[in-house]
């Protein structure tokens, strides 16, 4: 892979949009090179808000792209080079806002948003500079990030991969100005609430598309930081309600939900912020997905039922189960079904039309690619068994559900 041609590449590609600029930083976060025509003020407070260093910490233990971010609403996005597993080089997209701020806001929030003193001179240059930052969607920047990151690596990742420069038990934000079908934004949170009541641990596709068609909450706000805490406050309270109706008990779900939104209460910078809504989303799966296990299932059964929710892409077959759990294939297929009340692949059958259901009525994929995603092995066979379970055609599921 020969990077540099794939960075040359990448830069034009952006100069198609707005002006986002890259930067190249050693292993010690020194700068190698940049294409910013305003480069010594906006690599400096790179630096003097904190980003650049928790940019360095971060890249020590992971290796997946992050986005980096101050209460002033600037955010700046990195990926990595590694060379023998080693930090080697920092590519850095931004800055930009994610969404509308107000410069007077900005001047009044300064000093408390950074940790050094900077001269006057410096500060005037800095609000000057800010003029030229571009205002970009935050699912946008995702978009950008995810594709740096393939760039310099080759490895296709999803938006719910990126990760928060720090790791504190939690958050996510999100802002403003997309245009977005409301049915289809309404259709993708449902799914992500339903994965909840369900404790479905595999739900990072969901999440997934739930982030590239909405970016939050839209309140307007000349506080950037106000403005994404809004968001991860109603994104949690929703969460939490979900939990409960699945089966969380209310004291347990209202104490985790008050934590988390005081968590996010004491925020400071955005990357902070963007830790705390994916954590506490994966924190209510797994919560009523450890209460929803059935008591009644042996260790062995259970671990099949998990892995058969965590694998429904793929054709899931008696003996690939049996192998997992150190079972013989009859051994195993005899205790199931004593414990479920169905065979392996009856079960494997109802749940695969499960999730068919759900993305029937959350997304507007086809017949054909759902069949595909749930690994039928042709459209007929996929609703051969649709039919078997539900008494209905897919077609005429979905059409019921508008």
């Amino acid at each position: 892979m020969d990077i540099r041609e794939n960075m040359e590449l990448f830069r034009e590609l952006m100069r198609c949009g707005n002006d986002i600029y890259t930067w190249c930083y050693d292993a010690d976060g020194q700068l190698l090179e940049s294409n910013c025509p305003q480069e010594e003020v906006l690599s400096t407070a790179f630096s003097v808000l904190g980003c650049k260093d928790r940019m360095l910490t971060y890249w020590k233990e992971h290796s997946a792209p992050v986005t980096l971010g101050s209460g002033l609403g600037l955010i700046w996005g990195a990926a990595f080079e590694r060379q023998d597993e080693k930090p080697y080089r920092a590519w850095v997209i931004g800055p930009f806002f994610y969404t509308d701020v107000s410069m007077d806001a900005i001047r009044r929030g300064f000093l408390s948003h950074i940790g050094v003193e900077v001269s006057a001179a410096w500060k005037h240059q800095f609000i000057e500079a800010l003029y030229q930052v571009p205002t970009q969607p935050y699912v946008i920047h995702g978009r950008y990030l995810l594709m740096l990151h393939y760039c310099l690596t080759g490895e296709h990742l999803t938006a719910s991969d990126l990760g928060a420069a720090v790791t504190p038990n939690l958050p996510e934000s999100a802002p403003i100005n997309v245009e977005h079908d409301r049915h289809k934004v309404w259709a993708a949170e449902n799914a992500l609430l339903q994965m909840v009541r369900n404790g479905d641990l595999d739900y990072k596709k969901a999440l997934n598309t739930s982030q590239m068609l909405s970016n939050g909450v839209p309140v307007r706000s000349g506080d950037p930081l106000r403005q994404a805490k809004i968001s991860s406050i109603v994104f949690c309270s929703i969460v939490c309600r979900a939990a409960i109706e699945g089966g969380l008990s209310p004291e347990v779900a209202y104490t985790l939900s008050d934590a988390y939104i005081q968590n996010t209460e004491n925020a400071r910078t955005m990357d902070e912020l963007m830790a705390i809504p994916l954590a506490m989303y994966d924190d209510f799966i797994h919560r009523v997905h450890k209460m929803r296990t059935n008591p009644k299932l042996s260790v062995p059964v259970q671990k099949c039922v998990d892995y058969i929710e965590m694998h429904l892409s793929e054709r899931i077959r008696a003996a690939d189960l049996a192998a997992i759990v150190g079972y013989s294939e009859y051994y195993l297929t005899q205790r199931f079904h004593e414990e479920t009340g169905l065979s392996v692949n009856n079960y494997v059958k109802f749940t695969k039309i499960e999730r068919a259901k759900l993305l029937l009525k959350s997304t507007d994929q086809s017949i054909q690619e759902i069949a595909n995603a749930l690994g039928f092995s042709t459209r007929s066979h996929f609703s051969q068994s649709f039919r078997e379970v539900t008494g209905k055609s897919p077609a005429e599921y979905r059409s019921q559900q508008q």
